[in-house]
């Protein structure tokens, strides 16, 4: 039953509808008094909200609360300002350039003047002279005293070169003399060699030193003087000793 009164209501709708109508209908008749109040209202803001929509679309801004926003812009078109004319300023420094580069090839490319031509030419013969007369000097007083300094210095080095000590050079030598065998009597052969004897040699120290299976050899140093004795010379003279040496070996050999 319940679902069949739901239908019937859905299927009078229209007279439900006309019915509420009605209904409130009736209620704004009761409270008529006070509609003209309400309307007037409406009508006041409705005209509100029109003029404050023209004012935005005329871009019609009342002025900001807020001051730092305000002074910021102020301070964005000053520096844009100061901006603008520095470009300018620029762009007038340029072309003022521009101008004076096609002056100056303009008068590169004319052709010189005989009047400059003789004032380059002067210029040039002035500053010859002045190299002339900066480095050099025709002076005959000066040349004979600068010949003089020279010849006494001349003779100074001279002097000093003649009083230097020459340096000798020197080598100091350790010669191995082996003998035939080991009936040689070491202290002959010994003597035998020191009697060798030449300007620029001087014998040193000696001594025996054993070879191998009994037979010791003579171990003597020497200091020679390199322009007066040849190491091939001494080594043949020792060796001319036929009798007692075998051989003769450099054993060091050192420069003094």
């Amino acid at each position: 039953m319940r679902v069949e009164a739901l239908e019937k209501v859905w299927v009078d709708k229209a007279r439900y509808d006309n019915a509420e109508k009605l209904y409130y209908e009736k209620l704004s008749d009761v409270a008529k008094p006070n509609s003209c109040s309400l309307v007037t209202e409406i009508a006041k803001a409705r005209e509100h909200l029109q003029n404050t929509l023209e004012k935005i679309d005329g871009i019609k801004v009342e002025p900001c609360a807020n001051t730092e926003v305000l002074s910021r812009l102020a301070a964005l078109e000053a520096t844009t300002k100061e901006y603008q004319g520095i470009f300018q300023a620029i762009l007038s420094r340029v072309s003022q350039l521009e101008n004076q580069l096609s002056s100056n090839k303009v008068n590169s490319s004319a052709p010189v003047s005989n009047a400059d031509a003789n004032a380059k030419v002067s210029a040039k013969a002035d500053d010859d002279d002045d190299d002339v007369d900066l480095f050099g000097s025709d002076s005959d007083e000066e040349d004979e005293e600068h010949a003089r300094i020279r010849e006494e210095r001349l003779t100074k080095y001279a002097e000093k070169k003649a009083t230097k000590t020459a340096i000798i050079a020197k080598s100091s030598i350790l010669l191995d003399v082996k003998p035939w065998d080991d009936e040689i009597d070491l202290k002959v052969m010994e003597a035998e060699i020191r009697k060798i004897t030449l300007d620029g040699l001087l014998w040193g120290a000696s001594k025996f030193v054993p070879v191998a299976f009994g037979i010791q050899k003579v171990v003597i140093s020497c200091v020679v003087e390199d322009e007066k004795v040849s190491i091939d010379w001494l080594t043949e003279e020792i060796e001319k000793i036929e009798e007692l040496v075998q051989s003769v070996d450099i054993a060091a050999f050192n420069k003094i």
